[in-house]
């Protein structure tokens, strides 16, 4: 039914999601993770390993007393009394019944091991719901699930909503500032501040990344293609001036040395093909001089536009760190005047 009632909230929450045009800001942690990552945590659970291992090894030393009783009972029964036999099998089941009752009490669901194991887990699990509930409020999530939850099944999940580390480097910052001078302190959150928007614009950076890349591509083809159009621009600008001036040579009844092709180049002239295909390539090339005008206008509006919105971005980033600014100065005047009150 738990489970029933999850996957029904996630199902809302992606058609909220949906419907919305902002969209909804979501986050999952690993408990098991974090708990691996966990110094103290890691360091208790060794201690009470080493607890457990000897607890088993009692066990085993109980099992082979047990096994001994036994082995001496039937090896020696043929010789004692029904009396001494009865006595030695109630000892054996009162040895027994010891050991149950101490594998109870030290691996029962209820037992030492158990107990342990949550006094230990408790802590940290206080402090990662303390760290959950303040990043969430800090960074403005909507909702963070635990992926590691008996009660909840993630068939799959983006490695970039996963703030597991986050929360780790929340719980080791505390256990550091309680060591630290508030000087220290200041500079330490300063540094931690500088990791953290570091690490939120690890996407955004490789996005930036792909997008220049993408331009830098997208000039060289650009550049490629113009280089080949002016070729076949001079080209053909060659070979129409050789054509002009045969055609000029031939009305003023003089040759000109065109070398092996001069026989194929003078009927190329008077063939109406060829002047067909004359004006197909300036057509042509005409066509490839106005795409590439085209194409530089575009791409010089494409940055005009990026540089506009870069400029509107650093203008909104400046008036929410001023908006920050002013209620972070309300709030300390309204302590002052508390204190002095």
């Amino acid at each position: 039914m738990k489970r029933f009632l999850l996957i029904l909230s996630l199902f809302t929450i992606t058609n909220t999601i949906g419907q919305s045009k902002t969209g909804l800001k979501i986050g999952y942690i690993d408990m098991e993770y974090i708990l691996e990552n966990t110094p103290d945590y890691k360091e208790a659970s060794s201690q009470l390993e080493e607890k457990a291992q000897k607890w088993k090894q009692d066990i085993e030393t109980k099992k082979n007393t047990i096994n001994k009783l036994k082995e001496t009972l039937k090896s020696e029964s043929a010789l004692l009394t029904r009396e001494l036999i009865k006595e030695r099998e109630e000892e054996i089941k009162f040895q027994e019944n010891q050991l149950l009752d101490y594998q109870q009490k030290r691996f029962g669901s209820r037992g030492d091991l158990a107990l342990q194991k949550e006094a230990i887990l408790k802590p940290v699990q206080d402090q990662v719901f303390n760290a959950v509930q303040d990043l969430a409020e800090k960074k403005q999530y909507d909702y963070i699930f635990d992926k590691s939850s008996a009660q909840m099944t993630m068939l799959f999940s983006a490695k970039r909503f996963d703030i597991s580390d986050l929360i780790v480097r929340v719980i080791t910052r505390a256990e550091k500032r309680e060591e630290l001078s508030k000087k220290q302190q200041k500079a330490l959150e300063a540094k931690e501040a500088k990791e953290d928007e570091v690490a939120e614009n690890v996407n955004l950076a490789e996005r930036k990344k792909i997008l220049d890349e993408k331009k830098s591509r997208r000039e060289q083809i650009l550049e490629t293609k113009r280089l080949e159009t002016e070729k076949k621009r001079k080209d053909y600008e060659e070979k129409r001036k050789k054509q002009l001036e045969e055609q000029e040579a031939k009305k003023n009844g003089t040759t000109i040395d065109s070398g092996p092709s001069n026989s194929l180049s003078q009927k190329s002239t008077t063939n109406p093909q060829s002047v067909n295909f004359n004006k197909r390539e300036d057509k042509k090339i005409n066509q490839d001089s106005i795409r590439i005008v085209r194409e530089a206008a575009r791409q010089e509006l494409i940055e005009k536009n990026k540089k506009n919105l870069e400029e509107r971005k650093k203008a909104l980033e400046e008036k929410k760190k001023k908006i920050l600014e002013e209620k972070e100065a309300q709030r300390k005047a309204q302590e002052d005047k508390k204190s002095t009150n």
